[in-house]
């Protein structure tokens, strides 16, 4: 039986309506833990962007760059109601991952 690979689009802020970073990763976990040490990019190092305050599962890579090509084409009020639906207190969502 083979294991099925999860891959994430995740959405993070430097704060509430502050910068907004969107990406894509296979280990939303070990990514998570890259940007909050500032060492996952440049930009997100730049403008202390490292609260994660939207994600979504993917079964293949495929599917979630398209999705992440998508997101990040939208405009920055899209974003915003995309991830207010489920977190409009724009919480930090790392410790739902790291209870998975």
């Amino acid at each position: 039986m083979a294991i099925m690979q999860e891959y994430y689009v995740y959405i993070l802020a430097s704060k509430r309506n502050g910068t907004l970073y969107v990406g894509m990763t296979k280990d939303l976990e070990k990514r998570m833990v890259r940007h909050k040490d500032k060492r996952a990019n440049q930009f997100a190092a730049k403008y202390d962007v490292k609260k994660l305050v939207y994600f979504e599962k993917h079964r293949s890579m495929e599917e979630a760059v398209g999705r992440e090509k998508q997101v990040k084409r939208w405009r920055r009020e899209w974003k915003i109601q995309l991830f207010e639906k489920r977190n409009p207190e724009w919480a930090d969502l790392f410790g739902e991952i790291i209870k998975q």
